[in-house]
């Protein structure tokens, strides 16, 4: 592995760690609080729908399916999934970019990682001359930036 792959991978796993990035759901009130008023038009339109069920003969018999499916449907929205950042998918078009979007494209790479990089004696000093030209160009540095500098280091060590 060069040096800079392992940089980006240790500030990545750090990330991870620091924002509990580990693809598990997790109980949170978000939705509520981000759409109060979708939430009390969904309980609106459950007690509407119930009220018809149960006025209803024919319906009356399947409300319990009404309610399983509405509690099954509501615990949907009560849970969020922090994705895992990773190394290996970064600059892949696949089923987990509809997950985690492209966060390597619209997250910016920490100061920390590119001083790191920038003061590493393992870096050659011609990736670190692309990579102040980069910062003076671009002015905050993606991850998929930092990423190209580690694929030329890969493919000019061979490995």
């Amino acid at each position: 592995m060069t040096e800079i792959r392992r940089l980006l991978t240790h500030t990545i796993d750090e990330l991870n760690a620091r924002e509990k990035r580990d693809n598990r759901p997790r109980f949170s009130i978000s939705f509520i609080r981000n759409h109060p008023g979708l939430f009390v038009g969904m309980y609106v339109a459950w007690f509407a729908t119930l009220v018809v069920m149960l006025r209803s003969e024919t319906l009356a018999d399947s409300v319990w399916l009404l309610v399983v499916l509405f509690i099954l449907f509501n615990a949907f929205f009560f849970f969020d999934v922090n994705p895992r950042y990773r190394y290996e998918d970064i600059d892949v078009l696949d089923f987990r970019v509809c997950f985690n979007g492209e966060w390597y494209n619209t997250r910016f790479a920490p100061e920390q990682l590119i001083n790191n990089i920038l003061q590493s004696p393992h870096v050659e000093a011609a990736y670190k001359a692309q990579l102040q030209n980069m910062l003076s160009t671009k002015g905050d540095l993606s991850f998929y930036d930092i990423f190209t500098l580690a694929r030329a280091e890969s493919a000019q060590s061979g490995g």
